[in-house]
């Protein structure tokens, strides 16, 4: 292709590898090459910072050693070993997809591109990621981190969130991996766009292609990869109700599917004129719970990619006698008819709480009301 034309690629891998080997971070899934660990690993930096993902990785794997352990567990365990990280149908997908390999490949990870990439949540990424790093096959790995280099190293101004540019990567890519050093190679891509040519401020100057840069070159290094705009995301007011009643609390999992789907979490609802006034009156339409305020937690935030919830929060007595069994709804409203699976909540103690996955907002929740 006219991008290699010309380009010195056997000195261009050399001065890669040289510096890969001597500057490689060391990160437990390094360790080896085991192809379970390298996809674990790759899911969770998906969207998700190195430091990040290390101890998280730690207790995944010393929970889940093997592919047939996070196969067999209970899906409400591995969700609470993800509490954090975010973006929760990675796991869930994780999961489905090593269940698929214990049926259908006797446990061992596709060695194949056809094959691995039919798992869910695998996309090409992810599939070239576990095909090259654990099998040493020459496949790319392009991500955004890889993207933003070559961008950088053959100046390309197209917008890298079109699916052609993508594609163009891969191309450029195919033709720069040496069939001896794929794992290397494509890891070396990797640790360059982290340490040195990173997002803002790369440090040129320590980079060990610096003469082959074509972007360093024409001085547009700042201004590569080029990327649509996102939007702003949308802000919603919401209002969430910790209801206790007898040193327990009431809870509640979110639907099976959508955001942070099956994750726990507080009663809440966005509300518009009056937080307070409406999460009582939708605490008694929807449970028949009579509730008074007795404290105001502070404010929670948090952002997503598409939107910000801004939640109040609010911690609300049981007012009025009522039986409370833990893990049911009151004896008078087990016959509700209008409750969906989702409404349908249950009573746990206090101590009992942590055993819930909850997203990163309701875990804030969660931690003042355990400290209160």
């Amino acid at each position: 292709m006219k991008e290699l034309k010309d380009f010195p690629i056997s000195q261009f891998q050399d001065a890669l590898l040289s510096w890969f080997e001597r500057n490689m971070r060391d990160l437990p899934w390094r360790k080896d090459r085991d192809p379970y660990k390298i996809w674990v690993s790759e899911i969770m930096l998906q969207q998700t910072q190195v430091d990040t993902v290390i101890p998280y990785f730690n207790r995944f794997m010393e929970r889940f050693p093997s592919l047939e352990a996070l196969a067999e567990a209970p899906e409400d365990d591995v969700l609470k070993h993800w509490e954090g990280l975010g973006y929760y149908s990675r796991a869930r997908n994780l999961q489905t997809a090593v269940k698929e390999v214990q049926e259908q490949y006797g446990g061992k990870v596709p060695d194949e591109p056809n094959e691995i990439a039919k798992l869910k949540g695998v996309g090409p990424y992810t599939a070239g990621a576990i095909l090259s790093i654990a099998y040493g096959k020459p496949e790319p790995a392009v991500d955004g981190n890889v993207m933003r280099v070559f961008s950088r190293i053959f100046a390309i101004q197209e917008d890298i969130q079109k699916p052609k540019t993508r594609k163009l990567f891969e191309e450029l890519i195919r033709g720069l991996i040496p069939e001896n050093s794929t794992s290397y190679f494509n890891q070396g891509i990797m640790e360059l766009g982290a340490l040195i040519c990173r997002p803002k401020s790369p440090q040129c100057m320590f980079c060990p292609v610096i003469e082959m840069c074509q972007g360093r070159s024409l001085g547009i290094e700042q201004e590569l990869p080029v990327k649509q705009k996102k939007k702003k995301p949308k802000l919603k007011k919401m209002v969430a109700g910790v209801v206790l009643a007898n040193n327990m609390v009431f809870i509640r999992q979110r639907p099976e599917t959508g955001l942070l789907a099956k994750l726990y979490e507080f009663p809440n609802l966005e509300w518009e004129a009056d937080a307070e006034l409406e999460i009582s009156k939708y605490l008694y339409q929807t449970y028949d719970f009579q509730t008074e305020t007795s404290a105001r937690y502070e404010h929670v935030q948090h952002t997503f990619s598409h939107l910000i919830w801004d939640i109040t929060v609010l911690e609300l007595n049981l007012v009025g006698e009522v039986e409370l069994v833990e893990g049911q709804l009151p004896v008078r409203l087990e016959r509700q008819p209008f409750l969906t699976n989702a409404e349908a909540g249950f009573w746990v103690t206090l101590e009992e709480l942590d055993r819930y996955a909850f997203p990163v907002s309701h875990q804030k929740i969660k931690k003042q009301l355990l400290e209160k």
